[in-house]
């Protein structure tokens, strides 16, 4: 099985550049998009020609702001949305399917900002996101992926020193959140597998980044550790283009 995770950046504009083909050429299972920045029957509009998957949404109250779906060629058990608690739960950033095996939960961590205006708001978060994530853990075992905002280690972005406690994504109190996943025993799963590679997942469209490579590795796929023996590879894929952030995939054993 092939779970791929992708912040499109606006669904409506990555449908516009190639986006039903890539998804053809990566094979998933199940898919899992941030950022559609779409109502939920324009993300229904947008993707209704994928009929081999089941669609399920999660739109912010304000339109055209972030949001989260979810596509699988499997039928969940159930499909919930956020987490609970109400003032997180207005920007549709979070959708889970449960599965007989486990939840499988697409989030949208929000960004600091270009000033740290949200940077104590995302510590709230990222606490109460873990709360929610260790309560669904008590049932069964939970992958959760997506745009988390963090790199976590100096190999995780092209340039650490000049960002390191000065922008958004690389402070250390969102690197203490990553580190409280972890040390909660939800475990990196691209890391696991491949602990030395550099490889981005997010480039700013400014000064030509991406051609240069200078990226950020900031969607992940963390799962349970109960999850590890089933956990074939972990990847991602650099050569798909189409939003600023390109998708990551995990695949299991059945």
């Amino acid at each position: 099985m092939k779970i791929v995770s992708w912040n499109v950046n606006g669904i409506r504009a990555v449908m516009k550049k190639d986006f039903t083909a890539s998804l053809e050429l990566m094979q998933a299972d199940i898919i899992c998009l941030q950022e559609t920045k779409a109502q939920d029957d324009q993300v229904a509009e947008c993707l209704e020609s994928l009929s081999e998957y089941k669609l399920y949404s999660n739109s912010a109250e304000k339109k055209g702001y972030s949001g989260t779906a979810i596509l699988s060629k499997t039928e969940p058990l159930a499909v919930t949305s956020d987490i609970g608690i109400e003032h997180h739960d207005r920007e549709g950033r979070v959708l889970c399917a449960e599965f007989a095996e486990c939840y499988v939960v697409t989030v949208y961590v929000p960004n600091s900002g270009s000033e740290l205006k949200r940077l104590d708001y995302r510590q709230s978060w990222d606490a109460d996101f873990l709360n929610y994530l260790k309560a669904l853990e008590k049932t069964k075992p939970v992958i959760v992926c997506g745009d988390l905002n963090v790199a976590h280690k100096d190999i995780d972005l092209a340039r650490p020193k000049p960002n390191y406690n000065k922008s958004a994504g690389y402070m250390q109190q969102e690197i203490d959140g990553l580190d409280n996943y972890v040390n909660a025993g939800f475990v990196d799963t691209f890391r696991h597998f491949y602990p030395e590679e550099i490889k981005y997942s997010w480039w700013s469209y400014r000064a030509g980044a991406r051609a240069k490579n200078v990226g950020w590795r900031i969607d992940y796929f963390l799962c349970s550790p109960t999850l590890l023996s089933f956990a074939e590879d972990a990847g991602i894929h650099n050569d798909v283009f189409g939003s600023d952030h390109c998708p990551v995939w995990l695949t299991l054993k059945n």
